[in-house]
C-alpha cells in the first residue's frame, strides 16, 4: 500500500528463528513498518503453525510462496534470521518469482561434509527427543542459556511469546527442518541473482565466516558485520540492523496496490 504521501511501499516478509514466532522480530520490524508492508508468519512447528511441523525446508518454502505470494503485488524482500534464513534461501531457489531481495542474519547454506551433516542430524534428533521429554518451559530456559544468546537483552528473549510453541512442534521442526536434515545449497547459490544483504554479529565468529562465504558465493551480495552483537544481531543491535536494511529494502521492487496487508497472514490454516 502507499504511505500517507502516496509513495508505493515495498513489502518485506520476515522469517524468525528456531523457538521463536513471528512476534519475536522486535524493533527492526517496527522500524520497517512506517514505510514498508511487513509480514511476519509463524514458521512450521512454531506458534500458530505448530501442526505443520512435519514440513521440510523445501515444502516450507513452497507453502510460504504459494500462500503469501498471491497477497503481494510483486516480488518482496525476504528477511531470514538463522532458521528463517535457511528457509529464505529455499524460497529464493524454489520460487524466485516472489523474491526481490534477501536479508540474511546469522544464516548458512548448509553443512557440506557428509559426516559432519550426519552428526548434526543425530544431535538434532537427540534435541528433539529432549524437548519432548522435558517440555517447552524447561527446554526454552536451557536453549536461551546457551552461548549464542548470551548477549540478548531481557526484552529480546520474548519468553512469553516463545511459550506459545509446543514440544511436539519444536521437535518436529528439528527433525524435519534442522540444519542436519538440510541438503547443502552452496553449489546452487549462483542461481540466486537478486540482491542479498548478509549480516552477522561480530561476536558470532562462526556465522561471520559463513556470511563472508555466502557473500562470495552469491552473485549480488553485500556483507556487513554488526558491531557489538552476537548471533541475534537484529535483536542485540536493532538500530544498526535497521539502518542497514532500510536503504536496501527501499531500492527494491515496490508494491503497486493501495491496500493494507495482514502482518501475520493465516497461511498455515
Amino acid at each position: 500500500m502507499p504511505d500517507p504521501n502516496g509513495t508505493p511501499r515495498s513489502s518485506v516478509v520476515m522469517l524468525h528463528g528456531f523457538t521463536q514466532t513471528g512476534g519475536c522480530l522486535g524493533p527492526v520490524a517496527d522500524a520497517l513498518a512506517p514505510t514498508h508492508s511487513v509480514l511476519r508468519p509463524d514458521l512450521p512447528g512454531h506458534g500458530d503453525a505448530t501442526r505443520l511441523a512435519g514440513k521440510d525446508l523445501w515444502a516450507t518454502a513452497s507453502h510460504l510462496a504459494t500462500a503469501i505470494g498471491p497477497t503481494l503485488d510483486g516480488p518482496s524482500v525476504w528477511f531470514g534470521y538463522s532458521f528463517g534464513g535457511r528457509v529464505a534461501l529455499h524460497v529464493a531457489l524454489a520460487h524466485p518469482e516472489v523474491v526481490s531481495g534477501l536479508v540474511l542474519v546469522g544464516a548458512t547454506a548448509g553443512i557440506r561434509d557428509d559426516a559432519e551433516r550426519a552428526e548434526r542430524a543425530a544431535r538434532d534428533r537427540e534435541l528433539a527427543d529432549h524437548v519432548e521429554a522435558v517440555g517447552v518451559d524447561r527446554f526454552l530456559d536451557e536453549w536461551l542459556a546457551g552461548p549464542l544468546f548470551a548477549g540478548l537483552p531481557e526484552w529480546a528473549r520474548f519468553a512469553e511469546e516463545r511459550r506459545r510453541n509446543t514440544a511436539a512442534g519444536l521437535a518436529g521442526s528439528l527433525r524435519h527442518a534442522g540444519t542436519g536434515s538440510m541438503a547443502p545449497l552452496w553449489d546452487r547459490l549462483d542461481e540466486i541473482t537478486v540482491p542479498v544483504l548478509c549480516l552477522s554479529g561480530e561476536r558470532d565468529p562462526k556465522f561471520t565466516a559463513l556470511a563472508e562465504e555466502l557473500g562470495r558465493a552469491l552473485p549480488a551480495a553485500e556483507v556487513a558485520v554488526v558491531t557489538d552483537a552476537g548471533h541475534a544481531a537484529h535483536l542485540e543491535q536493532p538500530d544498526a540492523v535497521a539502518q542497514a536494511m532500510l536503504p536496501f529494502c527501499d531500492r527494491l521492487v515496490p508494491l503497486t496496490a493501495a491496500r493494507q496487508l495482514d502482518p501475520a497472514p493465516r497461511w498455515y490454516a
